[in-house]
């Protein structure tokens, strides 16, 4: 079969949900709790999944891998329970701005001292708010998920209406229990302002607006990595496929912050050595509907390598795809560029539908 019999852009696509505005490496953080007694805070954010050690004890009890909080009492004898209003929380900046579509508790490993319920509350504030900020009285809280029972050892899930741009999240547990992890799904909405003074950025990073729209496989590790911040560090950092056996290709499709002019490609293939992608194609289109055209042919990929191209001129786009030959992975992608007048007007005008 020749090159131009090889069926492209194929394989069992399903929508990946955005990504985590809540990942360390977009560089959230749990900036205060008000309890954290049997384990910190800053374990919600950890990327990996949460471990359990039936051993592992301390001067204070059982280690756990998440945030907890002592057992709260009542005020007396006679009133030994806690009031309904009683509750710990957890404040949370998010590593990216953004809109945000869905959350994850996860109460892994927490079986008998897990919340009775949860609820999630949002805000936004210019610049970098010390806790103290957060907290003062005038600070508008919007209610992303409602009070809710929640299950022991469990990946709890809740859907998010709200289409509004949020910096931070308040953590509540009633009335009180620990948390394994949390995870925010949604898209960033990135300040205008910031990439104008840019000029040139990657427009396809997760940090500044770029969004993975689909993939043709996410068997070891989501697409989204390929746009996270910084190089991979790790095999499973990047996104790997499994192995095809078929005629088809893999692929990953995106969608920039906004329209754009892209000028420079880096492909890079870190840590991947024995399963990197053979070869890889770049194609992009402008607007929802335009034709795909072939920006960077089918090119010969080297393990545990970045390959940089600077493209013959500027290349107008919104949506970016690359195809890889015939499986295996990437670590990252990087399109270096700016914005069009048109782009930089329309991710203005979604700024200020948002609240921005």
């Amino acid at each position: 079969m020749t090159d131009a019999e090889i069926p492209r852009f194929t394989g069992d696509a399903l929508p990946y949900a955005g990504g985590d505005l809540a990942d360390r490496r977009l560089g959230a953080g749990v900036i205060a709790a008000n309890d954290e007694f049997f384990a910190e805070r800053e374990n919600l954010l950890k990327p990996e999944p949460a471990v359990f050690d039936p051993e592992h004890f301390g001067h204070k009890g059982k280690i756990m891998d998440g945030w907890e909080t002592r057992r709260r009492r009542g005020v007396s004898a006679a009133e030994p329970h806690p009031t309904p209003d009683d509750h710990d929380w957890a404040l949370v900046r998010l590593g990216a701005p953004g809109v945000i579509r869905g959350i994850v508790l996860d109460t892994a490993h927490f079986r008998g001292n897990y919340p009775q319920a949860v609820s999630v509350e949002g805000a936004s504030l210019p610049g970098s708010p010390s806790p103290e900020d957060l907290l003062a009285p005038d600070v508008k809280w919007t209610v992303l998920v409602p009070r809710t029972p929640v299950g022991g050892h469990a990946a709890n899930g809740f859907a998010v209406d709200a289409e509004q741009r949020f910096t931070h999240l308040r953590i509540n547990q009633h009335p009180d229990g620990g948390i394994a992890r949390l995870r925010v799904y949604g898209e960033v909405a990135p300040d205008p302002a910031w990439l104008a003074a840019l000029g040139t950025f990657d427009l396809a990073a997760l940090e500044n607006g770029g969004q993975v729209e689909d993939a043709s496989d996410r068997f070891y590790s989501p697409a989204t990595n390929t746009i996270q911040p910084g190089r991979s560090r790790k095999m499973d950092d990047g996104w790997e496929t499994r192995r095809r056996r078929d005629r088809g290709n893999d692929w990953i499709r995106y969608r920039l912050a906004a329209q754009s002019e892209i000028r420079a490609v880096e492909i890079d293939t870190a840590y991947l050595k024995g399963n990197s992608a053979g070869w890889a194609s770049l194609s992009v289109r402008d607007g929802e509907d335009g034709d795909w055209s072939e920006i960077l042919p089918r090119t010969r990929l080297q393990p545990d390598t970045n390959h940089r191209f600077v493209l013959d001129g500027p290349v107008r786009a919104t949506h970016v795809r690359i195809d890889i030959f015939p499986d295996g992975g990437i670590s990252r992608l990087r399109l270096y560029g700016s914005l069009t007048e048109g782009g930089a007007d329309a991710l203005a005008a979604r700024h200020r539908e948002l609240g921005g």
